[in-house]
């Protein structure tokens, strides 16, 4: 617990450094820019352009940040078929990158103390994962899962 508590601290420590460093470029380069534009604009004119310029990279990076992610391109059957075990798994991570780190997350706590407890966040995850690469939001209202057209059962028991 110490080592996991001392990971997420130091990671804390360490974004907060680079952003200091980060904002406190931004603010020398303003400051250069200013000052190297000062001679031709004046003081209160390079300010002015300095400023306008900063307002149209916020603007450019909140419109990136909020416009609609586009539709990833579908992959073929035979493509999707043809994969092993390992190649689904590396598509569903790929699909589903949050879902995965937070399940790895869960894992590596849970594999110190009990594997049943493992086994469990291991088939939940991959379930959740698989649930929803396979929900269509054309088809299916939110939570519902398509229907199947295979006709074997399908329980803990039995394998696909």
């Amino acid at each position: 617990m110490r080592k996991a508590a001392a990971a997420v601290i130091g990671f804390v420590l360490a974004m907060v450094l680079l952003t200091a460093l980060l904002l406190f470029g931004f603010y020398l380069l303003v400051q250069a820019a200013v000052l190297g534009l000062s001679p031709w604009l004046g003081e209160a004119g390079a300010m002015a352009l300095s400023g306008s310029v900063c307002i149209l990279l916020l603007a450019l990076v909140f419109y990136r940040l909020t416009r609609p992610v586009s539709a990833s391109k579908p992959q073929k059957g035979s493509e999707a078929q043809s994969g092993s075990g390992i190649d689904a798994i590396r598509n569903l991570i790929k699909a589903n990158p949050l879902e995965a780190a937070l399940m790895a997350f869960a894992v590596g706590i849970a594999e110190q103390k009990d594997p049943r407890l493992k086994s469990l966040l291991m088939e939940g995850g991959m379930e959740l994962m698989k649930r929803a690469e396979s929900t269509d939001p054309d088809q299916s209202g939110p939570g519902e899962v398509p229907q199947q057209d295979d006709q074997t059962p399908s329980g803990p028991g039995t394998a696909r």
